[in-house]
C-alpha cells in the first residue's frame, strides 16, 4: 500500500464508520516498532506502522485505524481522547476498533555459558566477552548460540 492508498483508506474508513471527513494527513512511519499507529495532537496527522499491514493483514490494521481516528474525531470535537476517557472506550467499541496492537515478534535469544561454573545466560542483545564475566564466579563467558526454545516460537 502506498501513502496515497493509505490516505484514501484512512477517508473511507472515517466516512465510513465514524459518518466524518478525515481532513488531515495519513503517513506510514517505519520508525514505529511496538505500535500499530500514533495521532499527533499539534498537527493531527495519523501514522502508522507499515509492518502491522504486512505482518498482521488487513483485517488487523483496520483496527489499528479506527482506533487511531477514534484518537482523531474526538479531539477534534473536544471530547476525552485519552485510552482512559469514556467517550474514548465507548467509541471505541462503537467502531470495532483494536484496544491493543498486535504483539511485535521477539527477537532471537543468544545464550552464552559460563566456562567455570556452567551456568547459562539468555540475552536478547550480544555481550562483549573480553568486557563482562560470570556474575557467580567470575569466570570466563562462552557464547553458545542462539537459543532453541525462541527459534521454535518462530
Amino acid at each position: 500500500m502506498t501513502e496515497q492508498e493509505l490516505q484514501r483508506y484512512v477517508e473511507k474508513v472515517s466516512l465510513r464508520y465514524f459518518g466524518r471527513p478525515f481532513l488531515h494527513t495519513a503517513l506510514f512511519n517505519r520508525r514505529l516498532k511496538t505500535t500499530g499507529g500514533r495521532y499527533h495532537l499539534k498537527d493531527h496527522h495519523l501514522d502508522f506502522n507499515p509492518d502491522m499491514l504486512t505482518k498482521h493483514g488487513e483485517a488487523v490494521f483496520l483496527g489499528i485505524v479506527k482506533h487511531e481516528l477514534c484518537h482523531y474525531h474526538l479531539h477534534l470535537t473536544g471530547q476525552g481522547h485519552r485510552h482512559r476517557d469514556p467517550a474514548f472506550k465507548a467509541l471505541l467499541a462503537k467502531t470495532g476498533g483494536l484496544r491493543y496492537a498486535p504483539a511485535a515478534e521477539k527477537q532471537a535469544k543468544l545464550q552464552y555459558q559460563c566456562q567455570d561454573c556452567g551456568t547459562m545466560f539468555h540475552r536478547q542483545k550480544r555481550i562483549n566477552t573480553q568486557k563482562y564475566v560470570c556474575g557467580k564466579c567470575r569466570g570466563l563467558l562462552v557464547k553458545i548460540g542462539i537459543d532453541e526454545k525462541s527459534q521454535a516460537q518462530k
